[in-house]
């Protein structure tokens, strides 16, 4: 079957001596950075708080909350039995090894625990981070094909990409599936969302939505995505990221719902 060769990518977007920044690292920094500016520019077009200030104040929250959470939920979810055996590697985060849903956990502490201690409302401040959220989803699915992981079961379509991480097998290219609907179209749909005063003035339908977007993105590329070979396919055939993604579905829904039908605030 004829497949695009892999881009011979440098995983090492910048290395000065003992300096060297990984593309993947690159993508998170972008990532936060992108997203910070993002919501100080959504907060000052919106209501009294969150402000801007909130969310210069609210990044270095963001930050270990995603990467605590991020690595957390790898080791729980999807190698546990490995760092019960080697509990110090559980650690290592830059050997690799994050979860989205661990970073989401991780990120919604952090929102809790700011809001309440600074008197912003946890629904309004998880609104506009929502719509951040898939600008660093974009980057690093975009990481996650630099650097040929996390790539998609083998098929025959004309774009398929061997992956030399792959064993050279035609496969989708599920990276670029996740990096386009969890990225790209998500983004679209909650920056056209958030400019309607009245979902603005509803604190938690574009949190919801966004929750419910991503399981839904998710749970869909995960038929074309390649299962982590130490879980493989678990119940009723399903992967762990259709499992994890089902409650986000469900939660993100009924959130949406339940903030559309309250009352509009100031």
């Amino acid at each position: 079957m004829l497949a695009i060769a892999f881009p011979a990518i440098d995983p090492i977007a910048v290395e000065l001596g003992p300096l060297v920044i990984r593309w993947y690292a690159l993508a998170y920094i972008v990532g936060f950075v992108a997203g910070w500016r993002y919501c100080m520019w959504l907060a000052r077009s919106g209501p009294a708080r969150p402000t801007a200030q909130d969310f210069d104040d609210f990044l270095p929250w963001a930050v270990v909350g995603v990467i605590i959470g991020g690595r957390f939920g790898y080791v729980l979810f999807y190698n546990l039995p490995y760092y019960l055996q080697h509990p110090l590697e559980a650690l290592m985060v830059w050997q690799g090894g994050m979860a989205f849903h661990g970073g989401l956990v991780g990120i919604i502490v952090a929102i809790l625990l700011y809001a309440r201690r600074n008197g912003v409302s946890p629904l309004a401040l998880g609104d506009l981070i929502a719509c951040a959220g898939p600008i660093g989803l974009f980057f690093g699915r975009i990481a996650n094909f630099v650097n040929g992981e996390l790539y998609g079961r083998a098929t025959d379509v004309a774009w398929a990409v061997e992956f030399p991480r792959g064993g050279f097998v035609p496969r989708h290219p599920s990276q670029l599936y996740e990096a386009a609907l969890e990225g790209l179209v998500l983004f679209v749909v909650l920056a056209l969302m958030v400019r309607n005063p009245a979902i603005r003035a509803r604190p938690g339908i574009l949190g919801g939505v966004f929750l419910a977007g991503y399981g839904l993105s998710r749970f869909v590329v995960e038929f074309f995505r390649e299962p982590d070979p130490q879980l493989g396919f678990l119940f009723a055939g399903a992967t762990m990221g259709q499992l994890l993604s089902v409650p986000m579905i469900v939660g993100g829904a009924g959130l949406a719902l339940w903030a559309r039908r309250r009352p509009a605030v100031g």
